[in-house]
């Protein structure tokens, strides 16, 4: 198995569709202003958080069962291109980015050190083999204090790794027809 560059990112995303829209270069600046930049990175691809969140909230006093999660304990946030964090919380959103990921790639993907520096941390699990969707992403903000995200800017990076030729797995995420195959918008847990 072997990590794959920007070169090899750039191929299967215009070529095979592994990433829609897909931004071949690294951006750094939107209307004159710096931003968390996304795109694509030597070795990864920085994603993109929509501005569309599920912020939790304790309102309801329930407990949080994954096995059972209340819906009620998010509330819809949008329409704002941020989301402001309560202290020692979390928001759930989803990415900028569609993925099709093929049969013989897994990644890993890997908040970005801006918001880690401030104590916000992303947190996505891996794109495995054949799995498609928009990815479901979790903010956690560990500080005492509310934090910020922002969106249509990077908040992750994702990192591709290709297995050999002889090495491909027999079970795609597909041919197990996962639970969160074809996700369009943020998705809560599911059993």
């Amino acid at each position: 198995m072997s990590i794959k560059s920007d070169k090899w990112i750039r191929r299967m995303a215009l070529e095979h569709g592994m990433i829609e829209p897909f931004e071949p270069n690294q951006v750094k600046e939107a209307n004159g202003e710096r931003i968390v930049s996304y795109g694509t990175s030597s070795y990864g691809y920085d994603i993109r958080c929509a501005d569309e969140f599920k912020l939790f909230t304790n309102l309801n006093s329930t407990v949080v069962d994954p096995k059972n999660f209340d819906e009620q304990s998010f509330v819809d946030v949008s329409g704002k291109g941020y989301c402001i964090i309560p202290p020692n919380s979390f928001a759930l959103a989803r990415t900028v980015e569609y993925f099709r990921i093929p049969r013989n790639v897994l990644t890993i993907c890997l908040g970005k050190s801006t918001y880690a520096r401030c104590g916000i941390i992303v947190n996505v699990t891996p794109f495995e083999p054949e799995w498609e969707g928009y990815v479901t992403l979790e903010f956690s903000n560990t500080t005492p204090l509310p934090a910020k995200i922002y969106a249509g800017e990077g908040c992750a990076q994702v990192l591709f790794f290709e297995a050999d030729a002889d090495d491909i797995c027999e079970t795609s995420y597909r041919d197990r027809a996962g639970k969160y195959q074809g996700q369009v918008g943020v998705t809560l847990p599911k059993t």
